[in-house]
């Protein structure tokens, strides 16, 4: 076993966007980290870019809504780290904007595989870890969205899934309690990434109009990670909210 790094974490959809970023920063603030997603290739290119920092890391292919890929993902990090201090529940998709009728049940369960049953699967494996290791303990952060308060027109799978990962985050939180296990959630509206670049070029809005919306540095997000997961494990950040500061979110728009 390679030796540890002071803190480990682990961060899925870490090939590229909020998690690309994110993977980056915890290794620049000294953490080793375990990069999963489901294709090797942004992976390795996220460990390249670390540059040094990179031999603190550890690329893993996986399937967060797959049991077995989940478990062989967190067997990879305890061999490869000995412990996990942070889980960034980070992976998601979304499905065709078309209305909510036209949606078929395969578009709505794949969203729901990552979004929802992938984000309890990886704390409930990070949970077994968290609860053995010594100082047992850890954090795990979840990525709500602003769709966790609020849907886009045409997104009902994904706003429903944002919306019970807050209630994931609570029982979580609940039930990490007695084993000194942490969790919050941050709902990040409008991180410039490649999933927010249609933003850029106008996006349906509820009046049915097209609007241009303002996006804000993604490594914004990835220091909030940062900070949420550098407090001892005494103190929470139990919701946060990150955004474009004039993004059509708060009042009217």
């Amino acid at each position: 076993m390679n030796a540890p790094a002071r803190k480990i974490a682990l961060v899925t959809g870490a090939g590229t966007g909020i998690g690309r970023a994110t993977s980056l920063a915890l290794l620049r603030a000294g953490y080793g980290v375990v990069l999963a997603g489901r294709r090797s290739e942004p992976l390795a290119k996220v460990v390249a870019e670390a540059g040094d920092l990179g031999v603190q890391a550890l690329a893993v292919a996986a399937d967060v809504g797959n049991p077995d890929s989940v478990k062989a993902l967190f067997d990879a990090a305890e061999a490869r780290f000995g412990r996990l201090d942070l889980l960034f529940n980070n992976a998601g998709s979304g499905a065709p904007a078309v209305p909510l009728d036209e949606l078929t049940y395969a578009q709505w369960k794949a969203v729901v595989d990552v979004n929802l049953t992938g984000a309890f699967l990886c704390t409930q494996a990070a949970f077994r870890i968290m609860k053995r290791q010594s100082p047992r303990g850890g954090r795990i952060i979840n990525n709500g969205s602003i769709s966790a308060h609020t849907p886009r027109p045409f997104t009902a799978p994904y706003t429903s899934t944002k919306h019970a990962i807050t209630g994931l985050t609570k029982s979580t939180s609940l039930d990490g309690r007695a084993w000194d296990i942490a969790c919050g959630q941050i709902d990040i509206g409008n991180a410039a990434t490649e999933m927010t670049e249609r933003m850029a070029a106008g996006i349906l809005q509820a009046n049915g109009q097209t609007m241009v919306e303002p996006r804000m540095d993604v490594q914004h997000v990835a220091d909030a990670i940062v900070h949420m997961a550098a407090l001892p494990l005494e103190s929470n950040v139990q919701f946060m909210t990150i955004m474009a500061t004039k993004m059509p979110f708060v009042g009217r728009g």
